[in-house]
């Protein structure tokens, strides 16, 4: 019985260091678009892996994504990435905010658009 109390703890501790460590680096690499506003989603939710986009896009400002607006102008330095988008986003338009389905897709898909790079068809995003 002794030895059982021994090999139990430090086994205990192993596996709950494992565990977290995992969890928080399974966390930073991966990111889900949050579309739990939506009542019935068409697709399944954007999947990315956040650090690996920002850097093969050359992204290094979080306000290039995570942007902020005051009467209808880009605030530079100011960044959302604390928020949901739905903060701001509602799901119709309102008060002269793209409604979040717009948003999303004119944040994303118009980025790649642009740039000429990255997905946009749906399929490609919304991966089933």
């Amino acid at each position: 019985m002794n030895i059982v109390k021994r090999i139990a703890l430090p086994l205990t501790l192993i596996v709950g260091i494992v565990f977290i460590l995992t969890t928080a680096w399974s966390q930073d690499e991966m990111t889900v678009v949050d579309n739990s506003i939506f009542d019935n989603p068409q697709r399944p939710v954007s999947v990315f892996e956040h650090d690996l986009h920002n850097e093969a896009a050359g992204i290094d400002e979080c306000n290039v994504c995570h942007h902020v607006y005051e009467d209808g102008q880009l605030v530079e330095d100011e960044s959302s990435e604390d928020m949901s988008c739905s903060d701001c986003h509602d799901l119709e338009t309102s008060d002269g905010q793209p409604p979040l389905m717009s948003a999303f897709h004119a944040n994303c898909k118009g980025c790649h658009e642009a740039e000429g790079k990255g997905p946009i068809m749906c399929g490609e995003c919304h991966i089933k």
